[in-house]
């Protein structure tokens, strides 16, 4: 149902070398380079795909409280190597690779990137 999602960032030094070791871990890749700055990550031709762009309004990006992206991950390692790898980046933790109520059931983690957007990876199902 969802083609892409974007995320905004004002420092594309920085946001750029987070978000190509996060997609990588991920299994993604960069599609292309924004004309007005950023990159497109993606798997295949036809999945979703997930950007870190500028501003279309030129104004600065600023993270929206109470949205999130979340990303489906392959297995409780690729969650955990993931979560890693962000905070290792200088990402913050918004809650440790876990389950999340009934084991077996949802298994997660959050973090938030250097623009302070809320990003989720988990997977459904037991391990």
């Amino acid at each position: 149902m969802i083609g892409y999602v974007t995320v905004g960032s004002n420092d594309f030094d920085k946001s750029l070398p987070f978000y190509d070791a996060i997609m990588a871990e991920l299994g993604a890749s960069p599609i292309f380079d924004h004309p007005r700055g950023g990159r497109m990550y993606g798997k295949a031709p036809g999945k979703f795909d997930f950007g870190v762009i500028s501003a279309y309004d030129g104004n600065p990006a600023t993270s929206g409280n109470g949205t999130m992206v979340a990303f489906a991950g392959d297995s409780h390692d690729q969650i955990k190597a993931v979560h890693a790898k962000a905070i290792e980046l200088g990402g913050t933790c918004e809650g440790e690779p876990g389950w999340r109520g009934q084991e077996g059931g949802f298994y997660g983690a959050y973090f938030r990137d250097l623009d302070g957007n809320k990003l989720c990876v988990y997977r459904m199902g037991p391990a």
